[in-house]
């Protein structure tokens, strides 16, 4: 028998995401989004609201970067989702994140979150809240990548926010092989 919750924002896994762009003096800025997704296979999704200091950034500069959290990283990134650069102004700072500029954007990569985004605001919905990026580049540490040259999502260690419970849960194992394993019921 299944239990009925009503319309509530329950999907899994749902991603961490770290927006990060630059401040009207070009200090960086950085935010926790937890409502975003790809949108195509150069658009990321993101639901941002108006009022938030990253919101203000990309309307002027009309680039971000989008980074995975990370595991060890989650103190930091929960950090910059309930502190609003609109009232920290040293928000950054007291995470201990250093940021890099970017090649592609207008906008910081976070040095300790090894995957990044770099985007160029293609819209921004006032009603929905919704902003859609498009993708001129991912880029990636060296560490985070397998013995074939790509991001190894274990390496990376990404983080996802269970909306339920209010926790980070880390990804588990592989257990199958996607596009090939469901031939099996051919």
């Amino acid at each position: 028998m299944r239990k009925n919750f009503g319309a509530k924002p329950v999907l899994y896994p749902m991603p961490v995401l770290i927006i990060a762009t630059y401040n009207a003096d070009g200090s960086a800025n950085a935010m926790n989004a937890a409502w975003g997704c790809m949108a195509d296979a150069d658009k990321v999704c993101i639901f941002v609201a108006s009022g938030h200091k990253t919101m203000e950034n990309i309307r002027a500069r009309k680039e971000f970067t989008v980074s995975m959290a990370t595991k060890d990283q989650m103190l930091a990134a929960d950090f910059v989702g309930i502190v609003s650069g609109n009232d920290d102004a040293n928000k950054m700072e007291k995470t201990g994140w250093q940021a890099e500029k970017s090649a592609f954007v207008d906008a910081p990569l976070i040095a300790q979150l090894p995957m990044a985004l770099e985007c160029e605001m293609l819209s921004y919905d006032e009603e929905s809240e919704m902003l859609m990026g498009k993708i001129l580049n991912v880029c990636a540490d060296e560490s985070i990548l397998g013995e074939d040259g790509k991001i190894d999502v274990r390496k990376l260690n990404p983080i996802t926010y269970d909306p339920v419970h209010h926790a980070y849960l880390t990804l588990g194992e592989k257990i199958g092989n996607a596009f090939s394993d469901g031939k099996q019921l051919k």
